[in-house]
């Protein structure tokens, strides 16, 4: 059940002066999946209902989506990523329910974030795969990204070439493909999102997020519902200063979407 916030609920965003979503968001039912696992499910609901959306649970061995618009495979873990992150999650009931939304004459949106990115790499909506970081390390960082495709129905809110900020917190995050899937990535402008100010984790062209040929599944790395609200998101001083951060440049990937919806 979505939960939106009052007025009294969200000080910080009245106090930045921020204007309130408009009302005909909230029509708009993004399903947000849950694998055995998952632990960000919660967060990216709460970044669809602060967009002004309304989220909707989905388990992942249901067979309905419940008349979703969108759907959002969150980061995390699924089960079965000991033998390769995604691999068996793909296989799951619901799966097949997105991966038809997803790829029929509708075209409904689908975002991965992390995990999530790695399940679509893993049922053949995006291309490639995801392995283990170049460090060998679990990283956790805020990061710097440039939004390199601005059509995608995740992206609207953007511009290409703007920079944006938000949390990355994965092990298996880095991206590769054969050198033709990387050609055509690059020359078709499917690449979504690119690492800027260092490759984090060694993915191929510093890829951090791709999108299919339609625009409507984008698979990105990083966090953006880690960077949705005033107090609480991505630190922009790149200082890694404790204390109130104030990045919500995540926001509008949620914000996006929903206008996109609503058109």
């Amino acid at each position: 059940m979505a939960q939106h916030l009052t007025a009294e609920q969200t000080p910080l965003v009245a106090d930045l002066d921020q204007p309130a979503p408009d009302a005909r968001l909230a029509d708009v039912r993004v399903g947000v999946v849950t694998f055995p696992g998952t632990l960000d499910d919660r967060d990216a609901a709460r970044a669809v209902d602060i967009a002004g959306g309304t989220s909707v649970p989905l388990w992942y061995a249901d067979e309905d989506l419940q008349g979703v618009d969108a759907v959002i495979l969150p980061g995390g873990f699924s089960y079965g990523d000991y033998l390769r992150a995604g691999a068996i999650a793909r296989f799951a009931p619901l799966m097949g329910r997105i991966v038809d939304a997803a790829s029929g004459d509708g075209g409904m949106p689908v975002l991965g974030i992390c995990n999530g990115f790695q399940v679509l790499t893993e049922a053949h909506l995006l291309p490639g795969s995801m392995i283990k970081n170049e460090q060998l390390k679990f990283i956790c960082r805020d990061q710097r990204l440039r939004v390199e495709n601005a059509e995608t129905s995740w992206a609207g809110r953007f511009t290409a070439g703007q920079e944006i900020v938000v949390p990355l917190k994965n092990q298996d995050g880095q991206y590769v493909a054969d050198q033709r899937t990387l050609d055509e990535l690059e020359a078709e402008h499917r690449v979504a999102f690119r690492y800027v100010g260092g490759n984090p984790n060694g993915s191929r062209n510093d890829i951090a997020g791709i999108t299919n040929a339609r625009g409507n599944v984008v698979g990105l790395m990083p966090h953006p519902e880690h960077a949705v609200e005033p107090g609480f998101g991505a630190d922009l001083s790149g200082a890694g200063t404790v204390g109130m951060r104030e990045g919500t440049d995540g926001l509008d990937v949620f914000v996006s979407v929903l206008e996109r919806l609503t058109r």
